[in-house]
């Protein structure tokens, strides 16, 4: 067993402020000399950065790691942490569990990868959740109540985020499901050393803690017909999730040792499943397939098992007891995927752990059949070599002849999918076993229905609390007899600069567009426009010459050996120190809002750029342009580290 990083630091500079045999530094001083004159002058500008723009949830990322830095100030009496915890969890309601599973999208598309490498925004999600929970911290609960009633279909994450928001707004809201917990996937789906239980029902409860009721082992369709559920509720959410497995797509593929991937991880997060065969077969590619993997390669075989205790386990009933599982021992894993490993959709450092653990990933391959005994049971899956690729958001899969070969198995698990289980709820089934739902999500035809999640279409644990978010919005509208107009193009929480001064008690007495002011105006900042809606701010947009190199500050991951993993289902993940937070924290660029640098300030050679009086400045209204003095040199547009000020005047 070692202690690591989640992955190798990058040691070189990316980004390069001179070309290679340039020996003189390009200075600022000659352009500001010449004071060559233009029409366009300093406009404010907010956009979104990409890190929000890539996060299914639509989390203020921005927002939260300004408050963490020490940019954005709490109101008198706040922690930061919390500050900055509320801040994250107006979108999304389970920092802790995200903090530590998802795959981090919003990393890949942030702009600190041109300087040298992403900010590590999940390890400081993580951290915050692990704050809240640790210092008991709640959700306020509504002002008032509306009398309003919603019922959730489904206690996933979806679900949940909706249940949350609705509440959040005052609605009763019941949720209907029909395991003993609720949870969904992040419970049933997501081995418990990925995700600690005591964590996930932490957050759940602060979500129950609003008043919202849960109504478990209850299916409706099954347990309560639909027409009770419309004839007491005011609208309906479907988040049903999609936690019906996929068979092999294979002739025949039906025999007692051949499992899907959800009835794999229910039996083993149910307790049921206690070991494996000598050799177990994954067939897929994605994180769902590598929990599988390292679920098998942790619980191991016993070398004298009946060949059904396990088979019995997955089906429903518990076969093994401590004695017998005391006398495991490791099991073959063997992972197999039609792509090739680096372009696997499953994460690169969950694969990399797999590795490390013994299990044998091998890309390129499709399942072309199953190999039988006398008893019926697969002995072996048969696969050949295969060039796989996207096209046009469909699969192609091209076999190649004659590169037949057999892996022997004892256990195969089909790790390729999940689909909805519409039983009794048959009307909501557009046809391709999902929901076809409109921009609100709310259901065609169904006025007062609205879906997200896995419903939809599978994805991301975060795409479905994002789901779950905005239909709550459209729930919220439709009960108020709005009309549910067309969502943001780029649909994701924001810095409100509004409610950041009213924080601080400036007053809007006789403004009815507090932040869009005049240059005479002691209520908003002139000539500040928010375009987060509509624009997501590249890299190019920046001066990335401000920032120098700076390692990113990684958690500590556990990587286990193939001996090691027997047996061992403690969490491999460790949260970052409150000082490493901060200090990640001042890595982001803030990308499209002001982070106070006073570069403008510094480079302006007309003096026209100004620090907004202390009493009243807040973020995003620290600097002013009077233009009695400004010329349009555009200076201070080159120096903004940020892309906060753009030359638009004039236009």
């Amino acid at each position: 067993m070692s202690t690591g990083t989640a992955e190798p630091t990058q040691s070189k500079l990316s980004f390069r402020r001179y070309r290679n045999g340039e020996t003189r530094p390009h200075a600022l001083r000659e352009r500001i000399f010449q004071a060559g004159h233009s029409y366009k002058c300093p406009t404010y500008v907010q956009s979104t950065p990409p890190c929000q723009g890539s996060c299914p949830s639509g989390e203020d990322i921005r927002g939260y790691l300004s408050i963490v830095r020490g940019i954005e100030k709490p109101p008198a009496g706040v922690p930061w942490q919390e500050y900055a915890w509320r801040r994250l969890t107006a979108a999304n309601p389970f920092p802790a569990v995200m903090g530590r599973v998802c795959p981090a999208p919003c990393e890949s598309g942030c702009n600190r990868n041109e300087v040298e490498d992403h900010v590590g925004i999940n390890s400081v999600e993580h951290f915050l959740g692990e704050y809240a929970i640790a210092h008991g911290l709640r959700f306020a609960p509504p002002e008032t109540r509306t009398g309003r009633k919603i019922a959730v279909l489904g206690g996933g994450p979806a679900g949940l985020s909706c249940a949350y928001q609705l509440a959040r707004r005052g609605h009763a809201v019941t949720i209907f499901d029909e395991h003993a917990q609720l949870g969904g996937m992040m419970r049933y789906g997501i081995p418990g050393f990925r995700t600690p239980r005591e964590v996930l029902d932490a957050e759940i409860q602060r979500i129950l803690d609003l008043g919202v009721e849960a109504r478990l082992g209850c299916r409706v369709g099954r347990d309560v017909t639909l027409e009770a559920i419309r004839a007491e509720f005011d609208a309906v959410f479907l988040g049903l999730g999609a936690q019906s497995g996929r068979a092999l797509p294979v002739k025949d593929a039906v025999a007692p040792n051949v499992v899907t991937a959800t009835a794999f991880l229910r039996a083993f997060n149910d307790g049921r499943l206690q070991h494996v065969g000598k050799r177990v077969v994954v067939v897929g590619g994605g994180d769902t397939s590598i929990d599988v993997a390292t679920v098998a390669r942790r619980l191991g075989h016993i070398e004298h098992a009946k060949p059904t205790e396990f088979e019995a386990a997955i089906g429903g009933r518990l076969a093994h007891d401590v004695a017998e599982v005391s006398a495991r021992r490791g099991s073959e894993v063997t992972l197999t995927s039609v792509f090739g490993l680096d372009q696997m959709q499953a994460s690169r450092h969950e694969v990399e752990q797999a590795l490390a653990e013994g299990i044998a990933v091998r890309g390129g391959l499709v399942p072309v059949g199953i190999v039988r005994g006398a008893d019926g049971r697969a002995t072996a899956l048969r696969v050949a070599r295969c060039d796989a690729k996207m096209a046009g958001g469909r699969l192609q899969i091209e076999t190649i002849a004659g590169t037949e070969e057999d892996i022997e198995a004892d256990l195969i698990v089909s790790a390729i999918g999940q689909a909805v289980d519409f039983t009794g709820l048959e009307e909501f089934d557009a046809g391709n076993g999902a929901v076809k739902a409109d921009r609100n999500y709310q259901v065609a035809g169904q006025p007062g229905v609205f879906a997200g999640g896995d419903v939809i279409r599978p994805h991301l644990l975060t795409t479905a609390v994002g789901h779950g978010a905005i239909a709550a919005d459209g729930i919220d509208r439709f009960l108020a007899d709005e009309e549910l107009d067309k969502r943001p193009k780029i649909d994701v929480h924001v810095f409100d600069l509004r409610r950041k001064m009213l924080e601080k008690g400036l007053s809007f007495t006789g403004v009815s567009e507090p932040i869009r002011g005049t240059s005479t105006s002691d209520v908003g900042i002139h000539n500040f426009e928010n375009r987060s809606e509509r624009y997501v701010i590249p890299h190019d947009a920046l001066f990335l010459g401000h920032f120098s190199y700076t390692p990113r500050h990684q958690r500590s991951v556990v990587t286990l050996t193939s001996q090691d993993a027997l047996g061992n289902f403690e969490e491999r993940i460790k949260p970052l120190a409150e000082a490493e937070a901060v200090a990640e924290a001042k890595r982001c660029m803030s990308c499209g809002m002001c982070f106070e640098c006073d570069n403008c300030v510094v480079y302006c050679p007309q003096d026209a750029v100004k620090r907004v009086p202390k009493k009243e400045a807040t973020l995003g209204r620290y600097v002013y342009t009077d233009y009695s003095r400004c010329i349009g040199c555009h200076v201070c547009h080159d120096v903004c580290p940020t892309g906060y000020i753009q030359m638009g005047l004039g236009e």
